[in-house]
This record gives C-alpha cells, sequence and structure tokens, in this order.
C-alpha cells in the first residue's frame, strides 16, 4: 500500500508562555502547491539538517520564540539564531527566491513567510490572526494551521514591549512532523521484510553449512570402511 501524493505534510509547534505549557499548534503545508518553501519548513521542524551553513547554528525550530506579536494581525517566529528577527537562515543555505504567490492572504491562520524583501526566505514565518491582502504578491502563504487556533490567538493576546515583542518569552519547546498513519505502517511493513529476509539468508546459509559438514563426514566414514576392508583381504591373503 503506497501513500498517495496529495498527502500533505503535517507539522507541530509546542509552545510554551513564561515556563508554562500553553498547547500545541498543528499546521498543514500546501506541498502541492510550494513544495520547495514546504520542505524547507518541514525539515526546520524535524532538525534534520544539522547545522546552518552561514549561521553555524543548528537548523531547528525547538527554541525558538514568537519574537514579534501584532494584535489582529499576525504572530512571528523562526529566527533560530539570533531571535530577533534579524537571524535564521534556510535549509537550503542563507535564503532563497519566493516560489509563488499563487495562495492568497484571505483569512485568518495562514502560514507565511516572513522575508527582508523579494527572494529573501529564510527561517522566519507568522501566522496570521485576520486576512491580510496586503501581503499578496509580497509573502509566499504556505501552509494554515488545522489545530490549535487558540494557541495561535493567545499568544496574538500576549502584552508586548515597544517592538512587539511578548513580554513573556512565548517559546517552542518542541516540535516536528506529524507521520501519516499510513506512511508509517509502510515503513514498519519494509523494516519487518528486510528483517525477515536477512534472517532466511542466514538460515539458508547455515543450513548449506550444515549440509556441507555432513558430506564430509560421510566420505571419511566410507574412506575409512574400505581402508579396513582392504586390511581383511591382505590378511585372509
Amino acid at each position: 500500500m503506497t501513500v498517495t501524493k496529495t498527502h500533505r505534510p503535517r507539522c507541530f509547534l509546542d509552545v510554551e508562555v513564561g515556563g508554562e505549557p500553553m498547547g500545541r499548534i498543528v499546521l498543514e503545508l500546501f506541498s502541492d502547491v510550494c513544495p520547495v518553501t514546504c520542505e524547507n519548513f518541514r525539515a526546520l521542524c524535524t532538525g534534520e539538517k544539522g547545522l546552518g551553513k552561514t549561521t553555524s547554528k543548528p537548523l531547528h525550530y525547538k527554541g525558538v520564540i514568537f519574537h514579534r506579536v501584532v494584535k489582529d494581525f499576525m504572530i512571528q517566529s523562526g529566527d533560530f539564531s539570533v531571535g530577533n528577527g534579524t537571524g535564521g537562515e534556510s535549509i537550503y543555505g542563507g535564503t532563497f527566491a519566493d516560489e509563488n504567490f499563487e495562495m492568497k492572504h484571505d483569512k485568518p491562520y495562514l502560514l507565511s513567510m516572513a522575508n527582508r524583501g523579494k527572494d529573501t526566505n529564510g527561517s522566519q514565518f507568522f501566522i496570521t490572526t485576520q486576512p491580510a491582502p496586503h501581503l499578496d504578491g509580497v509573502h509566499v502563504v504556505f501552509g494554515q494551521v488545522i489545530s490549535g487556533q487558540e494557541v495561535a490567538s493567545n499568544i496574538e493576546s500576549l502584552p508586548v514591549d515597544r517592538v512587539c515583542r511578548p513580554l513573556q518569552d512565548a517559546k517552542v519547546v518542541n516540535c516536528g512532523e506529524l507521520v501519516l498513519k499510513i506512511k508509517a505502517k509502510v515503513a514498519h511493513e519494509k523494516k519487518k521484510r528486510m528483517v525477515s529476509s536477512s534472517s532466511s539468508s542466514s538460515s539458508s546459509t547455515s543450513s548449506s553449512s550444515e549440509s556441507d559438514s555432513d558430506s564430509t563426514r560421510e566420505r571419511k566414514k566410507h574412506k575409512k570402511k574400505r581402508k579396513k576392508q582392504k586390511k581383511e583381504k591382505k590378511r585372509f591373503f
């Protein structure tokens, strides 16, 4: 059984505020629309790419804060290297180009790339809390919140300082990819087949060795018997 191509990856962000758990945000990625942008976000959630080429920091969202929060607009995060909106980088090294502007900022709880101008996408992202049509054609929408909208809303309501940073850190304490059950089952079955094949091969080799050993013993026994018969013949004559 195979996973259909229409499957969209899902990632999660577990958020803590002031050391207290706030909840989980689950995001569906529009990988059929923006595969390059989605893969960047997915890998930053899992942390599977190691260290960044330009920052020399782990390419991972774990530990990042929501450094910018604007009421009735959006919540922003993803700066894993500096934490104030000036850092971060993509899994591709530095920044990458705007993939497309097919999706619009036409509703709350959309996932979009933060940037510093045309073709400067790195690791920073934001989640809208209201429609934001003025961002269309400027920022790449590549996903949406499918669970934990209340968590995003609670972050949006946090008191902030004059540069829109929450007075208490809203931190991503854990993150990753949610693996589809069918996908996990396929991986498990594949592993089972590999183990079974390895075991069968080992058993076959063992049987072959035993068979060779038995054959050698038979030849030695037969040779010994023939020697004994020759001796008996000589004694008789």
